[in-house]
């Protein structure tokens, strides 16, 4: 394995001239993942066109809220109460980004996160592509475990100092993704990019009250690991409107489901699908319209379920993507 991270981190004698010329590998912590959640960390670690550190930068941003699960960020909102707003910080975010391809892991939801910032902002993120970091180790055949940050960090020995604190995440993804560009220009391997579109119009919905935390509380003030007061979901209002089919939309009252590992904490995912308005189940059967899996070639009971009924797979990253646009019921 050594000898492999040897090659991969090698410098390619002639440097593919369609790459990009320079990168800004991006961490956002949040509040959650809703389409109003709020970004209250940020970091940018800008590299050069071959991978190499220019500088990096880090901010904290009140999001005039509750911060969510403080468990995992370690954010409170006594933390956050002097931290600028995100309209004082854009600028530099702003220029951080500009003439840069945004790199992130699970790239699809900090942009998101980023791009409905600067729309309440009423201003424009100066992005035009992004690459994320899964897509990438996927092209490059990487022998991880799952598709955590960790695991990709382990694999070119990425030591960790502090996960979900953004500054470090993006100090270890930018360590990680050296190797592994230099590894895609050394195999002549098309990086994954894909166009991003800033938002230009923004209606928030009321923000959730704003509550007092201690570092172990939760959201609202409930116990470290109850996102919500129950983690029992209502039910989907809409009606199952059959499978997923590759190159359309999802559609509210489709039924997913989640097998194995995933980069976004699962209860958090869960909660953008219901949000979205699908239809989140504990178990495939043929009703089901979608599973989401990391590892399609696993054998886990889900995975061998949807081979027998022939249910549509994807991964976290592309279910990322097309929740984006889920079509309304009846459409």
């Amino acid at each position: 394995m050594l000898e492999d991270r040897t090659t991969a981190a090698s410098s390619p004698t002639t440097w593919p001239t369609a790459y990009p010329q320079g990168y800004a590998v991006v961490d956002v912590e949040t509040t959650g993942l809703a389409r109003d959640d709020r970004i209250i960390s940020a970091a940018v670690y800008r590299l050069d066109a071959r991978g190499e550190v220019e500088d990096h930068w880090y901010t904290l941003v009140n999001p005039e809220r509750d911060p969510g699960p403080v468990w995992i960020h370690g954010l409170t909102s006594d933390v956050l109460e002097g931290a600028p707003l995100f309209p004082d910080i854009a600028e530099e975010f702003a220029a951080r980004l500009a003439g840069r391809v945004l790199v992130a892991h699970n790239a699809v939801f900090d942009w998101q996160m980023i791009a409905r910032e600067y729309a309440r902002a009423q201003r424009e993120a100066p992005v035009r592509q992004r690459l994320c970091t899964i897509a990438l180790s996927k092209e490059l055949r990487l022998p991880l475990p799952n598709h955590k940050l960790e695991s990709l960090a382990a694999h070119f020995g990425v030591v960790q100092q502090r996960a979900h604190h953004a500054l470090d995440d993006a100090r270890v993804l930018a360590e990680a993704f050296r190797p592994s560009l230099r590894a895609a220009a050394a195999g002549g391997v098309r990086l994954p990019l894909h166009e991003c579109r800033p938002l230009t119009e923004w209606q928030d919905r009321p923000a959730p009250r704003i509550g007092r935390q201690a570092g172990n509380s939760g959201y609202g003030g409930y116990p470290q690991g109850s996102w919500r007061p129950s983690r029992k979901r209502p039910a989907c209002p809409y009606p199952n409107p059959g499978r997923y089919e590759e190159g359309k939309p999802l559609k509210q009252g489709m039924r997913v489901a989640f097998s194995g590992d995933t980069s976004v904490d699962r209860e958090l995912l869960e909660d953008r699908a219901t949000e979205a308005g699908l239809h989140v189940a504990t178990s495939l059967s043929r009703l089901t319209s979608l599973l989401v899996t990391n590892d399609p070639d696993s054998n886990t009971s889900k995975v061998l379920k949807a081979r027998q009924y022939g249910t549509p797979v994807i991964d976290e990253a592309a279910f990322g993507q097309l929740l984006r646009d889920v079509s309304p019921a009846g459409e």
